[in-house]
């Protein structure tokens, strides 16, 4: 018997969060190996709790720090979940005369506490250059220890920072392991805010801290300055499709991209995102900054209609290319074009083939809505461009003939691939790129039996970024887009006692498939539910056509691995999805 180590991660939460790997997996030998795929030897974590992914001989007990490994598998696989503690955490895996050891550092997720009297390190904010209207809140704070007395110094201002009540929220993935509650943090945070209506550079705040008879005094590293009310800033939309946020990171959410020559004031600067006057922030990378002395603005009249083959384009003719917005329900799809002061009492609209009626809704003071009722409840997509510099062109596409999967073209994408993303693994290291990719090919001559045209996205072992697969999405405009993978879980996760098929979706128009797909999977293969979830993941976020994501298993659960890798049971999943994607054609 001899002992084997994964060489990689599991990622933090398997195929559609994306887990990527830097090495080729270690493979265990189906024998009487013991093979550990995850944690790594040495792991870091803020989890209280660890799994253990594994595999060895099934004839021969596995303990762990002395305690035998219970729900093994028929084929000796494991997946145990232990408690720990701060700090340093050691386990001892062991088979007959074979051992192996692991140290699991657990470190606070807490922010940094200052040593001594001063403050926390790299916890002054603003961290990064800021920028705001006159007379709009800017706001400072620090970590510092309890009971001080901080404040700080703003130009001519001065501000008293009073303590916080600090409150974390788990990352928005914690919904997928119910475990959302809301912390309480021991760290000290204090914050104070000021207003402004002089626009110029304010400079770095210099913060100071009294405490113990001691007195400390500290710079934030990001400066503070209050834009011109009139002298404006106008950021033109250079990306094909400007990524907007709630918020000026990576952590805020997605909303409706800006389509390439989208003009808008900037409003707020903070580190390298630009706020925008209609509230939406977008990387400043993604723009072009020019000086404008009025703010970008037009109105609408006339509008109008065209078929092109498969779509319904709608014309706007506007003055400027304005940023604008899209809210999706079951039967309708509302288009808001900010900065926008209607004039459009008189609108045609009709012998469409998609939209019943077309209402008109102004927002005042300077907003839009048209709101598009559909004849089927089943939307089927939508794009957005400016053409011509400032006319915007909204496209609706018509549904397919109620043919089943006859003239249909359904995109398949394998997930992950290469040996830089194989995404997760299971017990023995089997890694979730070559089952993704043998289910797809299986699911492709079943869907071509049926009479469909079958793209795939990857062939063999090639390395794809999620941007690569979704461009050839929207370039093919498939009928429907499935993005397929396994599944994996964050540390603190139940590895052992969660199972089953989960599927994802964005846009209104993939609910019902998403739904229906993920119901047929579970009745027909009598497989256990994960759920259905919104979510804002690059594979679903495709507007062209209905696109979903489903997870047909955790990879990291012993006993679903085995039906995942069973060669039987991937031919029957790949005939019920088949049978699951046809029914839904003809029933919609």
């Amino acid at each position: 018997m001899s002992v084997i180590w994964g060489r990689s991660t599991l990622g933090i939460l398997g195929g559609a969060m994306g887990a990527i790997a830097l090495h080729l997996p270690a493979m265990a030998d189906p024998s009487t190996e013991l093979f550990v795929a995850y944690p790594p030897p040495t792991h870091e974590t803020v989890a209280d709790s660890i799994f253990f992914i594994g595999t060895a001989d099934p004839n021969e007990p596995v303990t762990i720090n002395g305690q035998p490994i219970a729900n093994r598998s028929s084929d000796g696989h494991f997946a145990p979940t232990l408690p720990l503690q701060p700090g340093e955490n050691t386990f001892t895996l062991t088979q007959g005369d074979d051992s192996l050891t692991l140290v699991i550092n657990r470190v606070s997720n807490e922010p940094p506490m200052p040593d001594g009297v001063g403050f926390a390190e790299g916890t002054l904010l603003p961290a990064a250059d800021i920028a705001r209207m006159p007379g709009e809140l800017v706001c400072l704070s620090a970590i510092a220890p309890p009971n001080a007395q901080v404040s700080a110094t703003l130009g001519s201002q001065n501000i008293a920072l009073t303590p916080q009540t600090s409150v974390d929220l788990p990352p928005n993935s914690s919904v997928l392991t119910a475990q959302t509650a809301p912390v309480i943090l021991s760290a000290t945070e204090y914050a104070g805010c000021l207003t402004t209506t002089e626009p110029g550079s304010l400079g770095n705040p210099r913060f100071t801290l009294s405490a113990q008879g001691q007195t400390v005094t500290a710079t934030a590293s990001g400066q503070i300055s209050i834009l011109s009310p009139t002298d404006f800033q106008v950021a033109e939309v250079t990306a094909d499709a400007g990524v907007a946020r709630t918020g000026p990171s990576t952590n805020y959410s997605r909303i409706t991209p800006l389509p390439r020559g989208t003009r808008a004031a900037i409003t707020g600067r903070d580190g390298e995102w630009l706020r925008l006057d209609y509230d939406g922030w977008i990387k400043a990378s993604e723009t072009q900054v020019s000086s404008a002395s009025v703010p970008p603005r037009s109105i609408i009249r006339g509008i109008s209609a065209r078929q092109t083959s498969d779509w319904t384009e709608v014309i706007f003719p506007l003055q400027t290319p304005v940023p604008v917005s899209i809210r999706q329900d079951s039967q309708s799809l509302t288009l808001t074009l900010h900065n926008t002061t209607p004039q459009t009492d008189t609108i045609y609209f009709s012998n469409d083939p998609v939209v019943e009626r077309m209402d008109f809704n102004p927002v005042l003071p300077d907003s839009t809505e048209y709101t598009f009722h559909f004849k089927e409840s089943q939307q089927w997509g939508y794009k957005l461009r400016y053409e011509e510099g400032s006319t915007l062109v909204l496209s609706l596409r018509h549904a397919p003939p109620n043919n089943g999967l006859s003239g249909t073209t359904i995109l398949l994408d394998p997930g992950h691939g290469s040996d830089q993303d194989f995404g997760s693994r299971g017990p023995t290291g089997y890694p979730e790129k070559d089952v993704t990719l043998i289910v797809s090919k299986l699911l492709r001559d079943q869907l071509e039996a049926r009479g469909a045209t079958v793209v795939m996205t990857r062939e063999g072992d090639d390395d794809l970024y999620p941007a690569d697969r979704v461009a050839v999405i929207d370039q093919i405009e498939p009928t429907l887009a499935l993005s397929l993978h396994y599944n994996a879980l964050p540390d603190a996760g139940d590895a052992l006692g969660t199972m089953g098929v989960g599927t994802f979706w964005y846009h209104p128009q993939a609910h019902d498939l998403a739904a229906f797909l993920h119901n047929y999977l579970v009745e027909k293969l009598g497989r256990e539910s994960y759920g259905v979830y919104w979510n804002n993941l690059a594979l679903t976020r495709p507007a062209v056509a209905p696109s979903v994501l489903l997870e047909l298993g955790f990879m990291i659960n012993p006993e679903e691995f085995e039906w995942i890798t069973d060669e039987e049971s991937q031919q029957v999943l790949a005939e019920t999805l088949a049978e699951g994607i046809e029914t839904w054609l003809e029933d919609r």
